[in-house]
């Protein structure tokens, strides 16, 4: 997680498939280009790109960023998806070993089905 101002970032990963209209975009704009405008995406709702990979198979690409909130990160789903280019997007909330180590320390009260 990123520090910002002092509280740590959610980081994300999210998962990519191109339409035919993004990979139409895609090659006309290479690669390098398409980092670039991800990269100021997510700087625009405050977060920063830690990395970018372009994928053979089901998804074409794999971002992590550290985004400020989960509303952030709904922000860049909807308007990444209300694009056009995108046919699949999947966002993963990725944890740190000191958050599931938190979460293991947190008494959870419930009772399975049946029981």
């Amino acid at each position: 997680m990123e520090r910002k101002g002092g509280t740590l970032m959610p980081k994300y990963l999210l998962k990519v498939s191109y339409s035919p209209e993004g990979v139409r975009g895609l090659v006309s704009g290479g690669g390098s280009a398409r980092v670039s405008a991800v990269e100021k995406t997510v700087a625009g709702v405050g977060g920063s790109l830690e990395s970018f990979y372009f994928a053979f198979g089901t998804d074409d690409v794999y971002v992590v960023a550290d985004v400020p909130s989960a509303a952030a990160a709904v922000a860049i789903a909807g308007k990444v998806v209300g694009s056009g280019a995108i046919s699949k997007y999947e966002t993963v909330v990725l944890l740190s070993a000191a958050e599931v180590d938190e979460a293991r320390d947190i008494s959870v009260n419930y009772t399975p089905p049946g029981a």
